[in-house]
């Protein structure tokens, strides 16, 4: 491949850091003619500078999970099992139940990942949730096992219904509903709609801040969208209630904003 071509395809996407900028310059040899020592250092500062930012991310986060027990989450459910195995959170249950943190959470990213049982499936991730006895409601990041594949839509359990996609009949929300061409379109995408693995571990994202809500499922954006019915509330995990079926979590983490 041509150098000129190699460069432009690594200029390409979307990151706009002008240090990466010219770490690539530097690498192509088209920022001039600079000493090798220099050229050298410069990589290094930029590769430095790359872990500081990956290890401050990292320390800023919060495990949810320590791999051990259940500590500082609670099942507000007469029913439901949660148990550790192997350093997952392994849900079984007869009916759909949700295991939720102790702490409510206001802007933040919440990441985890979820494995969903073989067979019929459905799960979620929620957030800025409600929760009563024997019921939580609000936001829910949706892990879907079924062909509809909308792995990542954004669903408002026990309330308005589907947000994104909208659907008529699927929904009490005229705002969702107007945007439904649209939304379903664009879960039609390849790689919106092969987000999630079936049979495989899946990384869930989820960022909030104010009223704007973003999810990525295996690093594809899924849902962009805006909303102000909650600021704040838990966090969440769901077995959907098939009989015999085992939902499995790890590498449960938040970071607030």
């Amino acid at each position: 491949m041509r150098r000129e071509s190699r460069f432009a395809m690594e200029m390409s996407g979307d990151s706009k850091d002008s240090l990466y900028r010219a770490f690539v310059l530097e690498r192509h040899g088209l920022s001039g003619h600079r000493p090798a020592m220099q050229i050298s250092f410069s990589i290094v500062v930029f590769a430095v500078a790359v872990c500081a930012s990956v290890s401050g991310d990292e320390a800023e986060s919060e495990k949810l999970f320590n791999g051990k027990d259940t500590s500082g989450w609670k099942n507000p459910y007469e029913w439901g099992k949660a148990e550790v195995v192997d350093g997952e959170i392994h849900l079984t249950a007869d009916k759909k139940f949700f295991l939720v943190t102790e702490e409510k959470f206001s802007d933040f990213v919440f990441e985890g990942e979820v494995h969903l049982p073989d067979g019929k499936a459905n799960s979620g991730f929620m957030f800025r949730c409600h929760v009563e006895p024997n019921k939580v409601y609000g936001y829910q990041a949706e892990v879907d096992g079924s062909d509809r594949r909308w792995s990542g839509g954004l669903y408002d359990e026990g309330r308005r219904g589907w947000l994104w996609p909208s659907k008529s009949g699927r929904t009490k929300e005229e705002n969702a509903l107007a945007h439904e061409k649209k939304s379903q379109a664009y879960f039609q995408r390849k790689e919106v709609a092969g987000a999630l693995m079936r049979n495989g571990w899946n990384r869930y994202k989820i960022t909030c801040k104010g009223n704007s809500i973003k999810i990525e499922v295996n690093g594809v954006v899924t849902t962009e969208y805006k909303d102000d019915t909650d600021s704040k509330g838990y966090l969440g995990i769901q077995h959907h209630g098939e009989k015999g079926q085992t939902y499995r979590f790890r590498n449960l983490k938040v970071r607030k904003l």
